[in-house]
């Protein structure tokens, strides 16, 4: 029973601290938003979370390099809309450009690269719950 109890605090704990996390994060995302002016691209924030997933040119976001340049590309930020009515099903938006890579200042360059991460980390919360819901349907179909 002890045991138990331990992992139901642990559990709960965890939850806890990843939803203060996700709070301040979608806080910090927010800022980014107005700083890097996506807002003249999406008009309301909410709806950047309609894209597919949003992207970056320029910069690596693989672990291995991670924030490295990629000498001689230009730094954008991109979303990816999918359309499945569409004929061409998805399509890069770009929402914000910034010119050649190795000209852009390093505190704009952090910034955007928090930006994308900071939206996939939320990204990620809201499919979570998406497929949660999925499941408790079917769930409740088995019923």
């Amino acid at each position: 029973m002890s045991s138990a109890l331990e992992r139901l605090k642990k559990l709960t704990t965890k939850i806890s601290s990843y939803e203060a996390t996700r709070k301040t994060n979608l806080a910090k995302l927010k800022q980014l938003y107005n700083e890097l002016e996506i807002y003249k691209k999406v008009s309301d924030f909410e709806l950047i979370f309609n894209f597919k997933a949003i992207n970056l040119s320029g910069i690596s976001l693989i672990r291995e390099n991670f924030a490295q340049i990629k000498e001689g590309k230009y730094l954008q930020i991109l979303a990816i809309q999918y359309d499945k009515n569409a004929i061409v099903k998805s399509k890069n938006i770009s929402l914000g450009y910034f010119g050649r890579v190795e000209k852009v200042d390093t505190l704009l360059k952090d910034k955007i690269v928090e930006f994308v991460l900071r939206y996939r980390f939320e990204k990620s919360f809201l499919t979570l719950e998406h497929y949660n819901e999925m499941l408790e349907i079917l769930d409740n179909n088995d019923k």
